[in-house]
């Protein structure tokens, strides 16, 4: 039997907060990193995000084992960045025949780097601790976003923990006929790219029923509908929202004060 550990205590502090104002706040938060490309603002902003992680009920333990697909992307931006970057400005620091490392290679890698976690893990605590019907009824209700929308992403949310276990259990099953890489990297690297295929076609062919079995219940009518939980945005969750918005220009600050800062445009 497949389970799911939970990834987030729904009685910490911010956990509790309205999923709207959670929204907002990983939005504001973000948003303000793509501003520059220096390093110094998202690695400030990384520090924040994982300082506050325990305050939304998150262990570290766990998104660590939950986020290393992100954080191996982040190591492959790293080393393509270094190794095959145009630019070759600055210091040279190492130099072994074709491989040419200078400090502004290293600087804008690092920038990219941590500017991808820093973007990425506000959208990861945001969607660790809140529920699905609980979002979707607070876009409805405190956003005003449309109810189609709304279920729409209620439902995708739903059916995302299933890749997952269709993952583990193609895999299993897999195994059992016989069919396993062992410890050859071409093997192992075309049974994920047919896995992957797979599990692309199932989640295609479950969104288009699952599309169809909602326009046959009126999802798509213009009908009012009503919602069975009620959201209510308090004054804890617009503090929240503006706590991410100076938090967020705290660390364009800093970037400015320090003269690193590098406008993404201009």
């Amino acid at each position: 039997m497949i389970t799911l550990e939970p990834v987030a205590d729904p009685t910490a502090p911010l956990a509790r907060r309205s999923p709207v104002a959670k929204l907002a706040a990983a939005l504001l938060f973000s948003f303000t990193l793509v501003a520059t490309l220096d390093p110094v603002a998202p690695a400030i902003a990384l520090a924040i995000e994982l300082a506050v992680l325990p305050l939304f009920g998150v262990r570290y333990r766990v998104l660590a084992r939950r986020a290393w697909p992100l954080l191996l992307g982040a190591v492959g931006i790293l080393v393509s960045l270094v190794l095959f970057a145009a630019d070759r400005d600055g210091r040279v620091l190492v130099e072994a025949g074709p491989v040419l490392v200078t400090s502004g290679v290293l600087v804008t890698a690092l920038g990219l780097v941590l500017r991808l976690l820093a973007v990425a893990l506000p959208g990861v605590i945001v969607f660790a601790t809140t529920d699905p019907t609980d979002l979707a009824d607070a876009l409805i209700q405190n956003a005003k976003a449309p109810p189609r929308f709304a279920i729409g992403a209620l439902a995708a949310f739903r059916l995302v923990p299933l890749l997952g276990q269709e993952w583990q259990m193609i895999s299993m099953a897999r195994r059992a006929r016989g069919v396993d890489a062992g410890r050859n990297p071409v093997a192992r690297l075309r049974l994920f790219v047919s896995t992957g295929f797979g599990l692309l076609v199932g989640a295609i062919r479950r969104g288009t029923r699952l599309a169809v079995a909602m326009d046959a219940r009126g999802f798509d009518a213009g009908t009012p509908r009503t919602v069975a939980r009620r959201q209510r945005f308090t004054l804890a969750d617009g503090l929240l929202v503006a706590g991410a918005f100076v938090l967020a220009g705290s660390t364009l600050a800093v970037s400015v004060a320090l003269g690193v800062f590098r406008p993404l445009i201009g």
